[in-house]
């Protein structure tokens, strides 16, 4: 249950006019930082990656059930685990998924081996899953491979196109990196491929490296190792989109599941793949298409050595209805605890996870300690309620996260100030790297601003601003970029069904360099790992829990909510000319109030400013008149959703913040549009794509037409 009573616990009104009105005392950062030890993060992190924990699994459950335990002793005003049975997917021990390659005579003459190479100690412990992509639909195929690059939409057009290679009954082989796994085997199904072979390249998670020169000794991915990953690219649990999955749940029959794959998806590591490319025929692919593997990389299909046939994928993978938990801490609001701000990590892992989520568990384990304890000190309460969420089954699809927003959907969406993710604590020491909705980038920079940065001598906007500047038309502005909020992690069901706004941030690599850090998913991402080559002074883990701990302050303490709406206006201007460098000349032809897109933008941009300038004269004395701005900064980001969804993805509504059709990691500037458009190209019947591309653009103008409203008084809606 996810209740917050207005009673106990300091919540009580009477007797406190004074506290009421009272500004945030901003000493109260330096209590919390002075609190938070990197010692504690970890022997966390020590704890969390001792034993895999995969989603569904007794090892994941007894996780939460400890968070819980914990949170408790530590006094926190309320505490629960919601449990959710949702569809998991998992390979099959007794049959395991594996890569052959067949002779003339269909003997065996090479076969992928089940799990990784046990390269330390740590990695030799019982329930390691082998290595596989959840909800792969199982079976057997056999045919001739064919080279895809990255698997992009573009590169299976490269290839069917230019290079003149025909993918329809062949068996793709791509590499990871780019976009989104579950991208590449939607776009492997839509060319015609049977099969979907994804390994991990060395030129994107080995660069420079020797035989010698990787994991055990150094960051870089060894050649036995491999991503695992899902492949699901929609709206929560299967069975049940849109509503939680609930007892009282109806189900879809797994038969009439549209959005999980039709072809058998499978991922190697890149020694795995030499093995398999070595011999491939086939003209010699593009220098730019070329990896770093020791031999030529062409396009196939065939094989230049004449004993091989072709190529088998038998894969077990099977669907599986599974209990999975979250659990949910509450530390209640002094003064409003009806408004809620929430920090979100998942707990499960493909198999240790020491990056990918450990590393924001433990950092979230000693932030809700650090809270909880200068609460229970009496030292300070925060203003309104903090929520601390540990999810289940984020790597399957978000489905923890995505059933229990659905199931407290109207109480969040009336209710949240922000919801702020820490997925991936740290997975580099190069600079801190953040995604948010605009309404909060006021608040992200300020918070960065107070935190050491634990490399430099700066701040960790400093540092943040010297590697990352927001560039403009080839220009460096004087803030670091913020990224677009795409999927792929846990913010994503509380802006896309919620309209809340939202970030997460991450203590990153140079993402100018590599797609991800290099053991991503693989039986290496371990507890040595990380002390050995990430963080050996766990500093930059106490670095992330200073700044969410910050930044949660500052939403849950500020009298009034340090939100600028007038960033909002920025953002949108900034989608515009995005969008007409693109298609301006396209649309403009054939849309007839093209310009109405930059005059509705003008005008949220005028209302917006206006706003900000009101809140700077807002009687403080007035705790309704403090109310009201507050509730119309947080009504802004819901007036962006649209109930009826993007263009044939309903499962996204947020009009503006939304991932790439493309790509589900990335953020697009007006995605239905772009969406929309990069349709056109296949349309059947233009002149239909055309009236469809028309309605949603004038659902865009409504809706910034709309969200303006929410920044006006009652009086406003008389006129137009």
């Amino acid at each position: 249950m996810f209740a917050i009573s207005s009673q106990g616990n300091g919540a009580n009104l009477s007797g406190m006019p004074q506290a009421i009105i009272q500004e945030a005392d901003e000493t109260v950062h330096q209590k919390l930082a002075s609190r938070i030890k990197a010692e504690n993060i970890r022997e966390n992190l020590r704890q969390l990656t001792s034993k895999p924990h995969l989603a569904g699994t007794p090892a994941d459950y007894r996780q939460a059930k400890e968070l819980a335990d914990l949170w408790t002793q530590q006094g926190f005003d309320d505490v629960t685990i919601t449990p959710y049975d949702v569809l998991l997917s998992y390979p099959d021990p007794a049959r395991p998924n594996v890569v052959r390659l067949r002779g003339q005579n269909d003997e065996l003459l090479y076969e992928s081996p089940e799990k990784e190479a046990i390269l330390t100690p740590r990695e030799d412990v019982p329930d390691v899953v082998p290595p596989f992509n959840a909800y792969s639909a199982p079976g057997i195929v056999k045919g001739q491979l064919v080279y895809v690059n990255y698997g992009r939409d573009e590169d299976f057009k490269y290839v069917t196109d230019t290079a003149l290679v025909n993918v329809t009954g062949k068996i793709a082989i791509a590499r990871y990196g780019k976009i989104f796994r579950g991208d590449k085997a939607k776009a492997a199904e839509k060319y015609g491929a049977i099969g979907l072979i994804i390994y991990s390249d060395p030129e994107d998670c080995a660069k420079g490296s020797n035989s010698s020169d990787v994991y055990p000794n150094s960051w870089w991915l060894p050649p036995t190792g491999a991503q695992r990953g899902s492949l699901y690219v929609t709206d929560g649990d299967p069975e049940t989109p849109g509503y939680p999955s609930i007892n009282t749940a109806y189900r879809v029959p797994q038969s009439d599941i549209t959005h999980l794959p039709r072809i058998p998806v499978h991922p190697i590591s890149y020694g795995e793949a030499e093995q398999l490319m070595k011999f491939m025929d086939g003209s010699l692919v593009p220098t730019e298409w070329q990896g770093r593997m020791n031999i030529q990389y062409r396009f196939g299909p065939g094989f230049r050595n004449s004993t091989l046939k072709e190529a088998e994928m038998a894969i077990s993978t099977s669907n599986q209805r599974r209990t999975i938990h979250n659990t949910i801490g509450v530390i209640k609001g002094s003064i409003e605890p009806d408004r809620y701000v929430i920090l979100g990590n998942h707990r499960d892992a493909w198999v240790f996870g020491a990056m990918d989520p450990s590393s924001g568990s433990a950092v979230m384990m000693e932030a809700a300690r650090v809270v909880a304890e200068t609460v229970s000190s009496g030292e300070w309460r925060p203003r309104r309620s903090i929520v601390f969420c540990s999810w289940g089954a984020e790597e399957y699809g978000l489905l923890g996260s995505n059933e229990w927003v659905e199931e407290y959907v109207k109480t969040l969406g009336a209710r949240t100030v922000a919801y702020l993710n820490v997925d991936t604590a740290v997975s580099g020491n190069h600079t801190i790297s953040f995604d948010a909705t605009p309404l909060l980038y006021r608040a992200v920079y300020e918070a960065a601003k107070r935190v050491d940065d634990p490399r430099t001598e700066g701040s960790v906007y400093d540092r943040w601003l010297t590697t990352t500047p927001w560039t403009q038309s080839g220009v460096a502005s004087d803030v670091p970029r913020i990224n677009k909020l795409g999927s792929g992690t846990d913010y994503a069901p509380f802006i896309q069904k919620a309209g809340i706004p939202s970030s997460g941030m991450s203590y990153t690599y140079d993402k100018t360099l590599l797609s991800s850090y290099p053991l991503y998913h693989s039986v290496y991402e371990t507890f040595y790992a990380m002390e050995k080559f990430y963080d050996p002074d766990f500093k930059i883990h106490a670095c992330v829990t200073s700044l969410w701990v910050e930044l949660a302050r500052s939403l849950s303490d500020a009298l009034v909510l340090p939100y600028n709406v007038s960033d909002y206006g920025v953002m949108l201007e900034q989608s515009r000319l995005e969008l007409h460098n693109n298609h301006g000349e396209l649309l403009r032809q054939r849309i007839a109030n093209y310009s109405a897109l930059e005059k509705n933008i003008e005008d949220f941009q005028t209302v917006a400013d206006d706003f900000m300038k009101q809140t700077t004269t807002i009687n403080k004395n007035d705790p309704l008149a403090i109310r009201k701005v507050n509730d119309q900064m947080m009504q802004l980001e819901r007036a962006f959703i649209d109930p009826a969804g993007l263009p044939g993805r309903s499962y996204f509504r947020h009009v503006f913040l939304a991932p790439s059709m493309l790509n589900i990691y990335e953020g697009s500037s007006f995605p239905g549009l772009a969406d929309l458009i990069f349709e056109l190209e296949t349309s059947h019947d233009q002149d239909d794509q055309w009236e469809r591309i028309k309605h949603h653009f004038s659902v865009l103008l409504f809706v910034i037409q709309s969200a303006a409203s929410t920044l006006k008084d009652v009086s406003h809606f008389v006129k137009h």
